[in-house]
């Protein structure tokens, strides 16, 4: 997955991700230990993760993979299936660009905040936060920012909503103190299949320089529906994605909050 993570959005991804209950049926925290172990730099162990996150849903659909190289880069996994060494080369499509910068300064926020909460008492306040904000928030001015940080840590230690926090609930997180987006989706919010269909032009010139010893390669173009910038109700003019030429062997997209795959190629 070949982008541009703040350390925040990472955490964040992985903290998401650990409060899914079905990460417990699968191998996760094994592959987590082998990324950890490996001799990769601290910041490509986190995008490691997050990358094997986003796949779990894809583990659902395909039971019989096995991951043998987790910390290979083109492709991004080297698996096994069905007596197969199959390449998978893992890709996110943004479908909201201009959200994108909104949410990991957002993400920067949100952990300040739970910094100054877990600092006065951990135990008391553990948990996940789900905050809605009121509209036109300034997250770009420092200033602005520190007043957030401020309105979220209050807003959590009063239980109920201070200054641009509109509403907030909680559940429970055995962890520690978690905040994150209220989940909200838009009937009518479109992902446009040309961007699919973009990202596969680009993953194919990429394509002669990945392992060749492989059987075969496939393309996973994954929806993190956990991030605002990410999320989508349906794909426009999904008729556009069936003329698709690829070298890849084959190509899915999934989104991962209900594993919903779509068979490309």
């Amino acid at each position: 997955m070949k982008r541009a993570f703040s350390e925040e959005d990472l955490v964040k991804n992985l903290s998401l991700y650990y409060l899914n209950r079905h990460l417990k049926k699968k191998p996760i925290e094994k592959y987590h230990r082998t990324i950890d172990e490996s001799p990769l730099h601290q910041r490509e162990k986190y995008k490691k993760k997050t990358e094997i996150l986003l796949l779990n849903s894809f583990m659902h659909h395909f039971p019989e993979i096995t991951f043998e190289n987790l910390t290979c880069e083109s492709p991004d996994f080297i698996a096994k299936c069905n007596g197969k060494k199959i390449g998978i080369e893992l890709t996110e499509v943004i479908n909201h660009l201009e959200m994108k910068k909104m949410e990991s300064n957002l993400n920067k926020i949100f952990r300040q905040a739970e910094i100054l909460l877990e600092q006065e008492n951990a135990a008391k306040y553990r948990g996940v936060y789900f905050l809605e904000f009121h509209e036109h928030i300034a997250i770009d001015n420092l200033e602005k920012q520190q007043e957030i940080i401020l309105n979220i840590y209050k807003s959590i230690k009063k239980e109920k909503p201070v200054g641009v926090v509109k509403n907030l609930r909680k559940s429970s997180h055995r962890r520690n103190v978690f905040i994150t987006h209220e989940y909200n989706m838009n009937l009518f919010d479109e992902l446009c299949s040309e961007k699919i269909v973009e990202l596969i032009k680009k993953k194919n010139e990429k394509f002669p320089f990945y392992d060749n010893s492989v059987d075969e390669c496939w393309l996973v173009i994954v929806s993190d529906m956990n991030s605002i910038a990410s999320r989508y109700t349906f794909i426009q003019d999904q008729q556009h994605l069936e003329s698709v030429k690829s070298p890849f062997h084959k190509i899915f997209h999934l989104e991962n909050l209900y594993g919903n795959i779509t068979s490309i190629k």
